[in-house]
């Protein structure tokens, strides 16, 4: 059986765009990249319908739910552009992963060119087609691979979430083993650094988080030419095997052949306990250990209270690339990198653009119910025309 080991994710405006049209949703152990298009902001909305329809109780069955989000989210897309001219011909792409620990096996879902990659063994490759003219005429023969990546038309998408009724999304399963890692990411990387780049970097980073944050700098370092986004996970073998114990532990019959029967253990421990009691330092020791006592206590207390708090509080933020962010959690930073939050949602909007009357309602991380948090950045969206 397998586990989340490692997640990171990332994304950036990019050099050349004024606004950022990509979305991510991350909540182990769904992974999603949704790359929005259209004129006056409508390919910010589009993505963001994609990546929130995964917030929620999905269905049993990693594809069957791949399948009745990608189509619940299209419906919505095409219905939300139907209803307002200002975003008629709104999409986004879509692609998505959802890792199924228990059958050790990745599903994956996609419609666009947003790709998503598998790293094994030292070794890129690719999970999923492009939905493009230049893919399309790649597989046809008409262009060669080097062709197809240097095509000038090569963004040029041939299936969307939104512009259509209904849309089909690829699927598949793939069998996942312990150090693979996963790579979902925009046209924005994939369009300015080359597979054979993002396997250097992906095997020669420290982590994930440096991993993402090296291939983002190196897309704008190529150009920047898009908005980019890159979300990245690792799984491992559950339970690593224990450190052998100094001592062997006895059971059974092995146990009462060394005379440790159990009205044995019990008289035993009974006449230590009483010889440490009698002893000067007994009562000492039974101070230090009632003050070990509390400070676990105090612990467990802070740690639970950091939980509950991670479920119940919200807040509003800014992310790595200056944008209005909603977080789960408290606003902390405890020792060793530990954080009490999470993000859940990026906006299209950046935290400088909001309004300076209204801007300390970001900046200021005020604590808040869920539903006071989304009304806020909605309002904030509205506001600047993010959303109608």
């Amino acid at each position: 059986m397998l586990r989340i080991a490692e997640q990171a994710y990332r994304t950036d405006t990019g050099r050349q765009r004024r606004a950022n049209e990509d979305s991510y949703y991350v909540r182990a152990p769904v992974f999603v990249v949704a790359d929005g298009m259209g004129g006056a902001q409508a390919g910010e909305v589009a993505s963001r319908i994609a990546a929130e329809a995964f917030d929620r109780e999905l269905p049993a069955g990693p594809e069957d739910a791949l399948r009745e989000v990608f189509e619940s989210a299209n419906r919505e897309i095409h219905e939300h552009a139907a209803s307002d001219e200002s975003h008629a011909g709104m999409g986004t792409t879509l692609t998505a992963a959802i890792v199924a620990p228990e059958r050790d096996e990745v599903a994956i879902g996609h419609v666009g060119d947003s790709r998503a990659y598998l790293l094994r063994d030292g070794k890129l490759e690719r999970l999923t087609q492009d939905h493009s003219l230049v893919e399309e005429l790649r597989r046809k023969g008409q262009l060669t691979d080097q062709q197809a990546e240097e095509h000038p038309q090569r963004s040029i998408i041939t299936r969307a979430l939104g512009p259509d009724a209904e849309v089909e999304p690829d699927l598949r399963t793939v069998p996942a083993h312990p150090g693979d890692v996963y790579l979902i990411c925009s046209d924005g990387l994939t369009t300015m650094i080359g597979e054979e780049q993002i396997t250097k970097i992906l095997l020669s980073s420290t982590s994930l988080d440096a991993a993402v944050r090296a291939l983002v700098a190196e897309a704008n370092r190529a150009g920047g030419r898009d908005n980019i986004t890159a979300v990245a996970f690792k799984v491992e073998e559950v339970g690593a095997p224990a450190a052998e114990p100094e001592h062997p532990t006895l059971v059974g019959p092995a146990a009462e052949a060394e005379g440790l029967r159990g009205d044995e253990v019990r008289r035993v421990a009974a006449a230590e306990a009483r010889a440490r009691a009698e002893v000067p330092g007994g009562r000492r020791a039974l101070k230090r250990a009632a003050k070990v006592l509390a400070v676990l206590l105090v612990l467990g207390a802070v740690g639970f209270g950091a939980w509950y708090g991670n479920r119940q509080i919200w807040f509003l933020g800014t992310d790595d690339a200056g944008r209005v962010a909603l977080y789960r959690g408290l606003p902390y930073d405890l020792p060793f990198g530990i954080s009490l939050y999470e993000e859940r949602y990026a906006s299209p909007i950046q935290t400088s653009s909001v309004p300076r009357d209204r801007r300390g309602s970001v900046t200021g991380h005020e604590l808040r119910s869920r539903s006071d948090a989304v009304s806020l950045i909605e309002d904030l969206e509205r506001s600047e025309g993010a959303l109608p």
